[in-house]
C-alpha cells in the first residue's frame, strides 16, 4: 500500500507534505555540533511558513550558523497550501540577531527575488547550492532521485526528508551501501499536513478536529 500511494504521489506530483516543528527538532538535535560556523540551506520551502526556517533563524546563534538560506518554488502567497501559481518566487537571507532580542525580526531578513520561478534544478538556486555548507529539507517525493543525485553532484552534506520506499531505489541504495547516505535517528513515522485538496484514502490519512488533514 505504502509502495502504491508513494507511485500515486508521484504521477500526481503532489508534493506538497509539510513537516512539523517538532519532527524537526528531534532529528536535528542529534547533529547540533555539525551545523557551527555553516551556511544552511533549505531550498523546497517557503521561509515565510516552514518549520525549516523557523528552527534554524530560531537556533541560530545557539547552532553557531554562519548563514541561513531559504528559497520558495513559485511561491509568493502567505498561505500555507498556495498551489504555486506565482511565476516569480523569492528567496531569504538571515544572518543572524542584529538587536539582541535573538529573534529573527522581518527587518533583519534579506527578501531577494528569483528571475525565474525558485525550482532547485534552476541556475539560480544552483548558485545558491554552491554557497551552502549543509543542504536541510524536505524534497518533493517525486523528484527524490533527481535531487539527490544534485546533491551528489555538487558534493553537500545534507539532511534531507524522503519516503521510506526509497531506500530500494536503483541509484539511492549504493549510496547507502557505500557509506555516502544513511538514515537517521528519528523519522521511521512522521506526520504531514496536507491540503485540503489531497483525497481521502483509507489508511495513513486523517482529518483532525479543526478539519486540517494529514498523512
Amino acid at each position: 500500500m505504502a509502495n502504491k500511494n508513494l507511485n500515486q504521489a508521484k504521477n500526481a506530483k503532489k508534493d506538497e507534505f509539510y513537516t512539523q516543528l517538532v519532527d524537526i527538532e528531534n532529528e536535528l538535535k542529534h547533529y547540533k555540533p555539525h551545523f557551527k560556523g555553516k551556511t544552511v540551506l533549505c531550498n523546497c520551502d517557503d521561509p515565510r511558513v516552514s518549520n525549516f526556517f523557523h528552527y534554524f533563524s530560531y537556533n541560530f546563534e545557539q547552532l553557531g550558523l554562519k548563514k541561513l538560506i531559504t528559497t520558495c518554488y513559485k511561491n509568493q502567497n502567505r498561505d500555507l497550501f498556495s498551489q504555486n501559481d506565482s511565476e516569480r518566487a523569492i528567496w531569504l537571507e538571515y544572518l543572524g540577531d542584529k538587536n539582541g532580542d535573538c529573534v529573527p525580526n522581518p527587518e533583519e531578513i534579506g527578501i531577494h527575488y528569483f528571475n525565474g520561478d525558485g525550482d532547485f534544478r534552476s541556475a539560480e538556486c544552483i548558485e545558491l547550492l554552491k554557497q551552502a555548507d549543509i543542504v536541510v529539507t524536505n524534497p518533493p517525493f517525486s523528484l527524490f532521485r533527481e535531487y539527490v543525485a544534485q546533491l551528489m553532484k555538487y558534493e553537500k552534506k545534507f539532511v534531507i526528508l524522503g519516503n521510506q520506499n526509497a531506500i530500494h531505489y536503483k541509484d539511492i541504495f549504493p549510496l547507502i551501501k557505500n557509506n555516502q547516505l544513511w538514515l537517521g535517528s528519528t523519522l521511521s513515522f512522521a506526520k504531514f499536513k496536507v491540503p485540503d485538496y489531497y483525497e481521502e484514502r483509507s489508511t495513513r490519512f486523517w482529518i483532525d478536529e479543526t478539519g486540517q488533514k494529514w498523512r
